[in-house]
């Protein structure tokens, strides 16, 4: 399979965004970016140093007064400008989106594309609308003036799966709350970050307001540790989480983690089977099984247990697998070789575990270019197996069998994670009833979507903090006491 987009496009960035400007990083290194469908190269983006970091920060840090200083009216109209351009070229990022890391374009478009731009506005109009001192009066008859101010220099750090909208998540409630920012995106999908600064120029954003510092480990966890941040937000896997956690706990650095997870999808025995079917590939395979939040633990009633699994195994297997760039495919290619071969370690550790493969399996036949796997069902799988424990990050899906609501309930919490989760009934109040009984920050109920207004965020290995919605602004605010 190849990409259908053979127009030739300019995608090679040598340059870093920093101060505004774009300049040479100071160790002339760069990064090979290869297209997920065909294996070929498709750009090359600037590798950061962490000499390029401290540039970046410094940056930051000098432009911080200026940008904070803002009225909000002029900062929010900077905001609206910054969409505006975003939106403007959302579906030739989203293309870009999808040749980076093998999203379908369908879903791609939306949240790659036109999500940025939704977020920057929405968090424009929650400081327009919210700005101000809160003045609280006091037991002791005296006033006190509750201040919000912006946390300073924020690290963003991004994984490659949602490349643009976590970017985004971090980027719109920063800026909004006067904050600065350095982006230090995934050396994988580096070419659709700078989008971002492109974007920040047209706008006409404040010089030193966001730099992009492109990089690896090295260059992460140089920003991470910087003594010129002052608060790191980062999105990817709970093993990176942990050790960020660490470092900022020991400099009393404020962070917000969002990392993996392994959620289950309670499938109850009223369910309506052809709607869970047709909400499946969006809640339990979507962007090819790479995210964090997906459904892939299905739980099933013993009493239905093999209406389920035969529904659940023949939609997996009509799955469109194809172009990320056709509209019609379902399944792309995954991100790298590496997470190819990540995914059919797995899928082998099933099969020698002993547990039932209904379809998939491998790689899908007739395909000899590009990182596919086919989207694969395991039953019989018992909680405790590693396909049921662990964050496999790939189009995999286990069915495991429950005899009650409270078996439903403790299987689905048996897991080191609590991100997401669904819950699928004729019976709203009784899907509430179980979504409240999951360990997990999100639960949807008769589907699972997120939701711009509403905060986003995991309990356990899966992180701490929240974004989206008005929350997840106030991890960029500090509040400040002035007594009267």
């Amino acid at each position: 399979m190849s990409s259908a987009d053979s127009a030739p496009l300019a995608l090679d960035r040598p340059d870093l965004f920093i101060d505004g400007h774009w300049r040479a990083p100071r160790g002339g290194a760069q990064t090979d970016v290869v297209e997920a469908a065909t294996e070929q190269v498709l750009g090359a983006a600037a590798d950061a140093t962490a000499a390029d970091v401290d540039d970046a920060v410094g940056a930051a840090r000098r432009a911080l007064p200026g940008w904070a200083g803002l009225p909000i009216a002029a900062r929010t109209d900077l905001l609206d400008r910054f969409a505006g351009e975003l939106k403007a070229r959302a579906r030739a990022t989203a293309a870009l989106s999808s040749r980076e890391n093998g999203m379908p374009i369908a879903l791609s478009v939306g949240v790659n594309g036109y999500a940025p731009a939704m977020m920057v506005r929405y968090y424009a109009d929650v400081i327009r609308n919210g700005a101000g001192d809160d003045v609280r009066a006091s037991a002791l008859g005296t006033r006190t003036v509750v201040r919000h101010e912006p946390v300073g220099v924020v690290a963003a750090i991004t994984p490659w799966n949602y490349p643009q909208s976590l970017a985004a998540m971090k980027i719109a409630p920063a800026l909004a709350a006067g904050c600065t920012v350095v982006l230090k995106p995934s050396p994988e999908t580096a070419l659709d970050a700078y989008v971002f600064a492109d974007a920040a120029l047209a706008a006409g954003l404040p010089a030193g307001v966001l730099n992009i510092v492109p990089g690896g480990r090295e260059t992460g966890a140089h920003l991470v540790e910087h003594p010129g941040v002052d608060k790191v937000a980062f999105t990817g896997s709970t093993p990176a989480g942990r050790a960020i956690g660490e470092v900022c706990g020991r400099l009393l650095r404020p962070v917000t983690l969002e990392l993996g997870g392994k959620s289950a999808s309670v499938i109850l025995d009223d369910a309506d089977l052809d709607h869970v079917t047709a909400r499946l590939a969006d809640v339990s395979l979507v962007n090819n099984g790479q995210t964090c939040h997906a459904c892939t633990r299905i739980l099933a009633p013993r009493s239905r247990y093999d209406e389920v699994v035969d529904a659940v195994t023949e939609t997996v297997a009509a799955l469109r697998i194809g172009d990320p760039l056709d509209q019609a495919t379902q399944i792309g290619p995954l991100v790298t070789r590496a997470q190819q071969r990540r995914v059919l370690d797995y899928i082998d550790i099933g099969v020698a575990a002993g547990h039932r493969l209904t379809t998939g399996g491998g790689v899908p036949d007739g395909v000899d270019t590009g990182w596919y796997v086919a989207p694969t069902v395991f039953a019989d799988v018992d909680n405790a197996a590693r396909l049921a424990q662990e964050e496999i990050f790939g189009p995999v899906l286990t069915i495991t069998p429950y005899t009650d609501d409270a078996e439903a309930v403790a299987i689905a919490n048996d897991s080191p994670y609590g991100l997401g989760g669904s819950v699928w009934t004729a019976d709203e109040e009784r899907g509430v009833a179980i979504a409240d009984a999951i360990e997990s920050g999100t639960v949807g109920v008769n589907h699972y979507a997120l939701d711009l207004g509403a905060p986003f965020g995991g309990v356990k290995a899966s992180g701490l903090g929240r974004e989206l919605g008005p929350e997840g602004l106030v991890p960029y605010r500090r509040t400040k006491s002035i007594y009267l």
